[in-house]
């Protein structure tokens, strides 16, 4: 069941888990989209800390479920109203220009598409990182959860929205979205946080990326990929 029948033309949904350091300040920075017609819907999987009771002032809708980020992404996007759908991380923040960027690319015809990302954080291979990342997005048109994935509502339904899978569910959408459009690659930047890159390591970390891309388009298991991410 949908939330309201309030008219909005596009819906923010942020699966979170455990985020009370990071959650008011995210939804802070989403303001300026709220007033100009924008929903934010923050969909928890199970958090132990302050995280619902801290996003219910910033949010028209905090809902639970069961954890899993496809699964959260999808029971957000169906209490959403709007007719497009914008996933965003809890540690990301969108560009100042979020706003007339998103509706410019939907005002030409968009269906779905993301954002590049900035990856914030001291070591400078960081932005190395994020060049690559998003050169390899908009060579291959798969978009990264990162990068804040937006779509229309109607197609994403159509779709079956996310994959319930634990892993890769962003590269899985991406592919689907593919055969209905090719995506467009804003050059707007997203800032997402770096805390993963500097907790593991940066090559640690880029390695296990890709060997956990090339698995999977081997065919292994996103759950067996999952259980050796978190490892």
């Amino acid at each position: 069941m949908r939330g309201s029948n309030k008219a909005v033309s596009l819906s923010i949904i942020l699966p979170v888990l455990n985020e009370a350091g990071c959650i008011v300040s995210t939804l802070l920075e989403l303001r300026t989209l709220r007033l100009n017609g924008a929903e934010i819907i923050v969909v928890d999987g199970g958090s132990q800390d302050e995280t619902v009771t801290l996003a219910a002032p910033h949010a028209e809708q905090v809902i639970s479920c069961a954890r899993g980020r496809a699964q959260q992404m999808n029971r957000g996007a169906a209490a959403a109203n709007g007719e497009f759908l914008l996933f965003l991380h809890a540690d990301t923040r969108l560009p100042d220009d979020a706003w007339p960027t998103l509706s410019g690319a939907i005002a030409k015809g968009a269906v779905w598409g993301r954002f590049d990302v900035k990856i914030e954080g001291q070591p400078r291979l960081l932005r190395l990182i994020a060049f690559m990342m998003n050169l390899r997005s908009r060579l291959s048109g798969i978009a990264t959860g990162d990068q804040g994935i937006f779509v229309r509502r109607t197609d994403f339904e159509r779709l079956g929205g996310y994959p319930p899978i634990p892993l890769m569910e962003d590269l899985a959408l991406s592919e689907a979205l593919k055969k209905l459009a090719k995506p467009a690659c804003l050059r707007s930047r997203v800032v997402t946080s770096g805390r993963r890159w500097e907790k593991y390591g940066l090559w640690k970390t880029i390695f296990l990326m890709w060997l956990l891309r090339a698995a999977y388009r081997c065919g292994v298991s996103p759950e067996i990929l999952a259980r050796q991410y978190r490892s």
